[in-house]
């Protein structure tokens, strides 16, 4: 499969796609906490979580890495959406919470490859200019680093990653798949990325009342094509059983495919974009 790597010794390579958005304020972790799906209010100084943002009817506009700096900077690590599009749109709740919101200027790395000094959800701060983070998988060690120097560009390397995210069950949402699925249909219950008990955010109403009546009927899951057609399955391609409609893709990337579908979707004689798809099981160790 193509989340197998050969290349655990290269070097450190850009995550170009990669955003940072800043909370900083008295209000910062409060506001947080009332817009966004997570508990965030569990989180300590140095720690991190998956966590994301949803629309009224409980979709999900943006999905990100949560971390707390300490009492009044959370930073939201953004991979598919940029700080500058999420920033006019949760500035409308600010109202007169006591918190900014700003891009954050600065490189952003990777590799495959233990982290020195960051562990599960600790991340670490080095040399007071970088942040490491472990985004560690079944399939192998993984870093992330904020700040420093930055890395060359590799768009294979980049690309791997991607499928690797993917392969773990983390969607990578084009613009086409925004506000397109709640939480549970995303299987963001694999990521510990939403609570149902922490009390209102947007959304939390329909995803309390999916969770408690036991309303989960579809959820994320992972196909392989034979071989780099799946470029050619685009975000939102119906996926196909007997010539019948089933489920719909939510991202791809190489020849791996998460999509949306019944979790009692049959695993064999499926299709996309006329292009055959073979299921593989959703791989762990993504969680914090």
């Amino acid at each position: 499969m193509s989340h197998n790597h050969d290349h655990i010794l290269a070097p450190d390579f850009a995550l170009p796609e990669h955003d940072i958005l800043a909370l900083k304020g008295p209000d910062a972790v409060t506001f947080a906490q009332a817009q966004f799906m997570n508990d965030v209010g569990a989180l300590a100084d140095g720690q991190w979580q998956w966590n994301g943002w949803l629309t009224p009817k409980g979709r999900v506009i943006a999905l990100f890495a949560l971390l707390r700096l300490e009492a009044q900077t959370l930073w939201l690590l953004l991979p598919d959406v940029t700080a500058g599009e999420l920033t006019p749109l949760l500035q409308r709740y600010v109202f007169r919470s006591k918190v900014a919101l700003a891009s954050v200027d600065t490189s952003l790395s990777a590799g495959f490859s233990a982290p020195q000094h960051a562990v599960g959800a600790a991340f670490a701060v080095i040399d007071d200019s970088r942040i490491e983070l472990d985004m560690g998988i079944e399939a192998g060690p993984r870093h992330l680093v904020i700040g420093g120097t930055p890395a060359p560009e590799d768009q294979q390397a980049a690309a791997r990653w991607m499928q690797a995210d993917l392969a773990h069950g983390l969607p990578r949402l084009p613009a086409s798949q925004r506000e397109q699925w709640t939480p549970q249909q995303l299987s963001l219950d694999r990521l510990r990325a939403f609570s149902v008990k922490k009390g209102c955010y947007p959304g939390q109403e329909i995803v309390a009342r999916t969770h408690y009546l036991g309303q989960v009927k579809r959820g994320l899951a992972l196909y392989e094509t034979t071989s780099e057609a799946a470029f050619e399955v685009a975000a939102g391609s119906e996926v196909h059983a007997a010539a019948r409609s089933i489920g719909s893709v939510a991202c791809a990337s190489g020849n791996l495919v998460l999509a949306v579908m019944p979790l009692d979707a049959p695993t064999e004689g499926l299709s996309a974009a006329g292009i055959t798809l073979q299921a593989r099981p959703l791989l762990g160790g993504l969680a914090r």
